[in-house]
């Protein structure tokens, strides 16, 4: 535990820089912000099954969300699937009952928090007003609307 500190001025002092040195180059792979082929091939895949699955007004991206974030993250806080996961394979998990059980009581958990979030937003501007705030900021909606008009990737922390 820090209980005190105290920085002093001690002078200044030039750094010797020189000498020639290479420009470095732009990234262009690992690290660029986009999604790895695996990645891309992966969502693709995801939105191409929900495209048979589902109809009506909803966008692919919309489609995925629920999927890949919502109902897996009601599903990832279901303990007893996280203990059949770690026991069983692949396909004794798929056949278990208690996993059509768990998407079903997902399902109905995301309605409600989504019914619920979205009734409050409308009944109040100053939730509005809050979330207006959260996407502007932390969600940075303003940086992946100005990368998505200039035809680049913006990196999405949200999902």
């Amino acid at each position: 535990m820090l209980t005190h500190h105290k920085l002093l001025r001690q002078g200044t002092r030039t750094l010797a820089l020189g000498g020639e040195s290479e420009a470095l180059k732009p990234m262009a792979e690992t690290g660029s912000g986009g999604l790895p082929e695996k990645e891309k091939a992966r969502l693709a895949e995801i939105v191409d099954k929900l495209n048979d699955l589902s109809h009506g007004e909803v966008t692919d991206d919309d489609r995925l969300i629920y999927v890949n974030s919502v109902l897996k993250g009601k599903l990832l806080e279901n303990e007893m699937l996280a203990q059949q996961a770690a026991s069983n394979t692949k396909e004794q998990s798929a056949s278990s009952p208690a996993l059509g059980d768990a998407i079903l009581d997902a399902i109905m958990d995301a309605f409600e928090a989504h019914t619920s979030m979205s009734r409050q937003a409308l009944d109040s501007a100053e939730v509005r007003q809050g979330l207006k705030q959260v996407l502007l900021g932390p969600v940075q909606l303003y940086e992946g609307l100005r990368a998505r008009q200039h035809g680049t990737t913006a990196q999405d922390p949200g999902r």
